[in-house]
């Protein structure tokens, strides 16, 4: 069913509350490269194609297959990451607006966190939701400079990843791209003091190291089928 959004309003929606995003079940999140460094603790950082346009955009592997996610399994409390789409779900940016899904299941008039105070002013729950919507839309540009500038210097290949599994299952991660160190440590050295001056090189850095993670991923899966 489609979303049905309305303009957020603070008469409209005075007694609304919003309840804090439920554990993240989607697998690969997209994320805005100032979520890059604290997603790369827990997980891997890549890069995938939208179907419809094949541009690139940045994600978080969470989990192997569509609805898992492996970061509590991994990491239990120290895994404190959670992505900015999952902070906004049920609302939008509608041109200079913010617009909801009232109907969302985030939402109702007995729990959570009131969106805004009894006066009408927004709340701190909608304090945060305004900064996720606002650090995703201008993600949304920052990661398009990032990868012209990686793809100029041929700096973002593919991933050739197979996982076995205890159970026997084998899963190919097709589709996802990372950076190349080698072609990276290749560059000469203006090219390196360009990427690092835009603040490129050390997004590069963190996309590559973010691949040590993977292992922990697949550990992570190895128990949750021995436990089931």
């Amino acid at each position: 069913m489609a979303e049905q959004l309305t303009a957020l309003d603070s008469e409209t929606h005075r007694t609304l509350r919003i309840e804090k995003p439920a554990h993240e079940r989607r697998h690969f999140v997209a994320i805005a490269p100032s979520e890059f460094a604290v997603a790369a603790a827990s997980c891997p950082v890549l890069f995938a194609k939208r179907a419809d346009t094949g541009a690139f955009y940045a994600a978080a592997l969470m989990g192997f297959r569509e609805g898992e996610n492996l970061l509590a399994a991994a990491y239990g409390d120290a895994s404190r990451f959670v992505p900015q789409d999952a902070i906004r779900q049920g609302l939008f940016i509608d041109g200079d607006h913010i617009a909801i899904d009232a109907d969302h299941a985030r939402f109702s008039h007995h729990s959570g966190d009131p969106l805004f105070e009894a006066d009408g002013t927004p709340a701190p729950a909608l304090h945060r939701i305004r900064r996720a919507l606002t650090a995703l839309a201008e993600g949304a540009d920052e990661t398009q400079k990032l990868v012209a500038a990686l793809n100029a210097h041929r700096l973002i290949e593919p991933l050739d990843v197979s996982l076995q599994f205890d159970d026997g299952e084998r899963i190919v991660l097709d589709g996802l791209y990372t950076v190349s160190l080698d072609a990276l440590h290749d560059l000469d050295d203006a090219a390196v003091v360009a990427l690092f001056r835009a603040g490129h090189l050390q997004l590069a850095h963190i996309m590559a190291a973010s691949l040590r993670q993977l292992p922990l991923l697949a550990q992570a899966r190895n128990r949750q089928l021995t436990m089931a």
